[in-house]
Formats: C-alpha cells, structure tokens, sequence
C-alpha cells in the first residue's frame, strides 16, 4: 500500500522547529471508551503496511455489502463510531474503518492528510465504491481531498468539518500565541517538510473542490463547537448550494457529536434515502 509516514525529526531547535513538531503529532493516544468496546470488539481486524516497518489498522463489519467508510478525526480513533456502526450493520450496511498513523492502535506518532488520504484510497482498492462516506473534523477535510482525486461514493456526511488546511494552522497559532515570525517559518517548514509539492494551501481546500463534487451531502455542525466554529458550516453549506444540507445541533461541542443519538439518527435517515431535516439549498436546520 502507498501509505507514508514522516520520520522522527532532530530534536527541535528553534521555537519554529518546535511548533512544527508540535502541529504534525497528535498529543496523546485515546483508548476506547466502555460503550464502544463491543463494537471493535466484534470487527474484523486487518492492517496496511506503513513505509518505514509500521502499520495501520482496519476495521470491517457486516457482509461487505453495501460498503460504508467511516474517517476519524485527529487525536481520535475508530472507536468513535461505534454508535453509528451498531445502526450501520442493523440497516444492512458494511461499516469499514481505520486507525490512522499515530493513533488509536495503529503505529507511529504522527500523521498527515497524506496518511489519511493513502488509507482511504487503499481501503477503496479493497471494497470497491462505498455506499456512503463519513467523515469527523480533519477525517472529513481528506474525504474531500480524495473524493476530488476519484475516491468512489454515493452519498457523503461530513461532521465537524475542517474546511480547509489554512484553516487548521490559523487556529493553531492563535491557540498557541504565536508570533508573525514564528507563524511564518511554521507555514514554511509545513510547505517544504511536510507537504512537499502538494500545493497545500489551495488543493488541502474543500471550497476549492466544491464545484467539482457532485455527491449529495450531509453536514453536521454544533453550534458550540469549540475547535471548528458554527460559520465554517454555513460557509461550505453555501458552497455546495443544492448538493448539501446542513443540521446544526446544541451544547454537544466537536467531540461528542459523533456517538449523540441525533446524529446517529439523522445520519442514518440520511444514508438510507430519508431527510435529514430541513430544507435544500444548504439551509439550517435544527437537530436537538
């Protein structure tokens, strides 16, 4: 498989260097929570060799029929779905999922969009076009990305979404303070280390895919998310106009949107040909 990891740096040596390394690895691997245990418990588990010696780690239930992908966010894991995945198998559907580099049981400490995008385009290899797409926060952002490079699906739900890739380094330098200096040499070593030809800026965009993807959408935002504000919703909600609707819920924040009952709910109407609510034309409505 084509998946790439990036290799331990020198230990950091300017506030730069140490930033950089900061953003690309996720702090802190979390562990499957008791009411998700049963669910990954009960997959079959499979793994991707990983450049370098490491391995990711998948995850398949059901028949194989109907195939439907499910893509974690950073610092998250598999794991997270398993609300969904109990309703996925209970409506026929094969849920598939993965661990990406750095997290939950796969190895390795840190990731990229590459990672991930590597990971769903060998998965699609394996089980054909998907029924339907879901994606959580960063995990949404590479299924545009790779939907836009021939990935195969139906219908697609992005949760959380992370619009862009700017988007994820503004937020992080104002969550960590950093000066102009500082930010910049950042943005460098991103552009020259990490992503090395890849013209992040523009193509790591959903907005630049958008007039491009014909799927029917489903977007899912809180309200008082704390990581990926409300507007950004609203902002991709405009973009795809009638290919998308969007659901905005209450007090469940960027985490646990992902197993709230409403969602499941509203995900699943939505994946078997039923409304999510609300209106087309990327109009607002309201789940709680």
């Amino acid at each position: 498989m084509d998946l790439v990891t990036t290799e331990a740096d020198p230990v950091p040596r300017t506030e730069g260097e140490r930033m950089f390394d900061l953003f690309r690895r996720p702090q802190g691997r979390s562990r499957p929570r008791p009411d998700e245990r049963a669910a990954i418990e009960s997959a079959r588990t499979g793994e991707l060799s990983v450049v370098g010696g490491g391995t990711v780690v998948t995850y398949t239930w059901g028949t194989g029929e109907r195939p439907v992908l499910l893509v974690h966010g950073w610092e998250s894991r598999a794991s997270r779905y398993a609300k969904l995945v109990t309703r996925l198998l209970e409506l026929g559907l094969s849920p598939v999922s993965f661990d990406a580099p750095g997290h939950g049981e796969s190895e390795g400490d840190s990731a990229t969009l590459v990672d991930y995008r590597a990971a769903i385009r060998a998965l699609h290899h394996a089980h054909g076009d998907f029924e339907a797409v879901v994606g959580h926060s960063f995990g949404a952002l590479a299924l545009f990305m790779s939907l836009s490079q021939g990935l195969g699906a139906r219908r697609m739900v992005a949760i959380s979404t992370v619009p862009d890739f700017a988007y994820l380094v503004d937020s992080f330098c104002a969550h960590t303070a950093l000066d102009a200096r500082t930010g910049q040499e950042l943005r460098d070593r991103l552009d020259r280390d990490l992503y090395p030809g890849e013209d992040m800026w523009t193509r790591f965009s959903v907005l630049h895919h958008a007039p491009r993807l014909r799927v029917p959408l489903l977007l899912v935002h809180d309200e008082d998310d704390e990581a990926v504000g409300a507007e950004q919703a609203e902002r991709l909600a405009g973009a795809f106009a009638d290919r998308a609707r969007l659901v905005v819920t209450r007090r469940l924040g960027h985490r646990r949107i992902l197993g709230a009952p409403v969602v499941v709910d509203t995900v699943s109407r939505f994946l078997t040909g039923g409304e999510p609510g609300g209106r087309g034309g990327g109009a607002r409505a309201a789940a709680r």
